[in-house]
């Protein structure tokens, strides 16, 4: 089993992590003694921060204000495969323990960082998902004209701390050969741009700026949402002429009707009569019925959710993982390449024991760290 040291916070380290251990590596956290992660102590919106993406991971505290700390984390870096890091960029470097000295301790490690912006000489731009959302143009993308928005989840974060684990691979398969391990570096930054290079693309085929997606619509005439008459948000998206047809054959459109609207460009060019036209019609029409006909004849749809709904969904449940927290049995959606399981998650330094033991420490050992306040 490969073991992972995560010297994470918040989401995009916690998420690389959980990836991993997810994946069957064993994934030790390291955290401040007495208030561990930032993201125990979130509340309101973030209070599910901390279980979501600490879930079966093993849990150490050690004050690395200490030398004693210190030296128990060279003894963890030194049993490791991987460490992920995700603090400040001279974190390690106040530990003297920057990537070139703890390459020289165990040059089989694979060190992969995930910072805002790509490193450049030692010096780093500090930042956070949705400031890096504002900066890489996604923020722009995503909202209004004059109204930029941040995207509904940690996306950013997510996807740096997933190009990560698919550099950690990597790495690991060169290691295989080489023997040596690598620095992997997964900047917020340069995913973002990743995932918005679309319209960076687009911009240089066409020479024009663009507006925000939601305001400058789709390139499909019906790609909307509409409501049944059960008060039912539905999406639909008729992406085909052939779908069209089969469209209007599920709302009782007219021939003459469907003849005048048959190609997806006369559909786009008069939307502004169509849409409201067509929400006319499945504005009588049931949720139940619109989606019977929908679901027969292959046509894209989606009922609007809040994310909560998915817990009465059997068809979502089935994706998620049990997950045993404070006391409660929770839902989780599972990493979606893992198989699923029952998982836990650690109560801070709720693995102290079992690690420094494992790391030839004593128990007479373990005490006097605990007396001393370095775990």
């Amino acid at each position: 089993m490969y073991r992972v040291i995560e010297l994470g916070h918040i989401v995009a380290g916690p998420t690389a992590g959980l990836i991993l251990a997810e994946m069957g590596f064993e994934v030790i956290k390291v955290e401040r003694p007495v208030t561990g992660d930032i993201s125990r102590n979130l509340t309101g919106q973030s209070s599910g921060s901390f279980p979501y993406y600490n879930r079966l991971k093993k849990s150490v505290t050690l004050n690395l204000k200490t030398n004693e700390g210190i030296e128990i984390l060279k003894k963890l870096i030194m049993s490791a495969d991987v460490i992920i890091d995700n603090f400040s960029s001279d974190f390690l470097m106040k530990l003297h323990l920057d990537y070139e000295k703890i390459h020289k301790m165990n040059r089989g490690l694979i060190y992969a960082t995930i910072r805002g912006y790509r490193s450049d000489e030692g010096k780093e731009r500090k930042s956070l998902d949705y400031p890096i959302e504002i900066d890489s143009g996604i923020a722009f993308m995503t909202g209004l004209k004059n109204r930029p928005l941040r995207v509904g989840a940690s996306l950013v974060d997510m996807f740096s701390a997933t190009m990560a684990v698919v550099g950690i691979y990597n790495a690991l398969l060169e290691r295989e050969k080489s023997g040596e391990g690598k620095m992997v570096d997964s900047s917020l930054f340069q995913n973002a741009m990743f995932m918005i290079g679309q319209h960076i693309a687009t911009y240089q085929v066409t020479g024009k700026e663009l507006d925000p997606i939601n305001e400058a619509g789709f390139a499909w005439g019906i790609y909307d949402f509409f409501e049944t008459s059960d008060l039912k948000k539905i999406f639909i998206a008729v992406t085909t002429d052939e779908q069209w047809e089969k469209f209007s054959g599920i709302l009782g459109i007219d021939q003459e009707e469907r003849k005048k609207y048959a190609t997806n460009a006369v559909r786009f060019e008069n939307r502004e009569i169509l849409i409201p036209r067509l929400q006319e019609i499945i504005g009588r029409l049931d949720s139940a019925t619109i989606e019977k006909g929908l679901s027969e004849k292959g046509i894209v749809y989606s009922f609007l959710r809040r994310p909560w709904d998915l817990l009465m969904d059997p068809g979502a449940l089935k994706f998620m993982n049990r997950v045993e927290f404070s006391g409660k049995t929770m839902h989780m959606p599972a990493v979606p390449v893992s198989p699923n399981r029952n998982e836990a998650v650690p109560n801070l330094g709720q693995h102290n024991e079992e690690v420094l033991y494992a790391l030839g420490y004593t128990k007479s050992d373990v005490c006097s760290f605990q007396e001393k306040g370095i775990i």
